[in-house]
């Protein structure tokens, strides 16, 4: 997006986790496309510039670090909070899911590293924004779940297992930061991203005909989800979990 196509900004200000690229990168640019400023997170410091470079540098920062980390987070908020003046949203997008197989066999230790990345930095994140702006100003926090937290999810027990901790941190946030903050999350079915491209790589036609709609997920499709749950438009819905997933869960019906 040039910055000759860009809308008129609208006063608000959001800070996007892991969103070099994928699902955060298709948020980031949803909310930039409607004229929000954006602070963005991930590890890789080249792939974060390059991103802002895409996105409008005069409009979008980037700052580097694991989710995980708590000095990270903090300075993520605080840099955010000096270039902005303000944190109205918060897009908790970073995951990880670094194991494939039986949940007997799963390394606690492996499991562990899950939970930090892809619940307590949410968590974290939370706290961050809340004390820096959100509970004196108010706005919206959306947590990037996922289809795996909703059903079981053979060979990626680990990372169901945390999304479905992360939707019950959605309505435990929704509860106690309202009625200044509303919290909602997403839950994706296949996304094509790299970090989902083990699901579907080499069998694309395949998986995407089980779904109803006929194709794979897209991360504008989760960008526009983010958009409408961090606007005016959905300002009476707290603690809901917007299921986006081309009607695959249709097939759990019978015949």
């Amino acid at each position: 997006m040039s910055t000759t196509e860009l809308p008129p900004l609208s006063g608000k200000v959001a800070l996007v986790t892991g969103a070099s690229r994928g699902i955060g990168y298709g948020v980031a640019e949803a909310l930039v496309a409607r004229g929000d400023r954006v602070c963005i997170t991930g590890r890789g410091e080249d792939a974060l510039k390059e991103a802002v470079e895409s996105l409008g540098a005069d409009r979008v920062i980037h700052v580097a670090g694991k989710a995980h980390d708590v000095a990270h987070q903090a300075v993520a908020v605080e840099r955010t909070m000096e270039a902005f003046g303000r944190v109205d949203y918060l897009v908790n997008n970073a995951g990880t899911n670094p194991v494939f197989g039986p949940i007997a066999d799963l390394d606690l230790d492996v499991a562990r590293k899950v939970f930090e990345t892809n619940v307590v930095s949410a968590l974290g994140f939370a706290q961050q924004t809340w004390k820096a702006w959100q509970k004196e100003n108010g706005g919206a926090i959306v947590n990037i779940a996922s289809v795996a937290g909703v059903s079981a999810s053979p060979f990626i027990g680990a990372y169901g297992i945390s999304k479905a901790a992360m939707i019950n941190l959605t309505m435990q946030l929704a509860h106690e930061f309202a009625p200044m903050v509303r919290v909602n999350s997403i839950a994706p079915a296949v996304v094509k991203t790299k970090f989902a491209e083990a699901l579907y790589e080499g069998r694309e036609a395949e998986v995407a005909a089980s779904y109803p709609l006929g194709r794979l997920g897209v991360p504008e499709d989760i960008g526009g989800a983010a958009a409408f749950l961090t606007s005016s438009q959905s300002d009476w819905i707290t603690g809901q979990t917007l299921v986006v997933d081309g009607g695959i869960f249709l097939n759990a019906g019978v015949g």
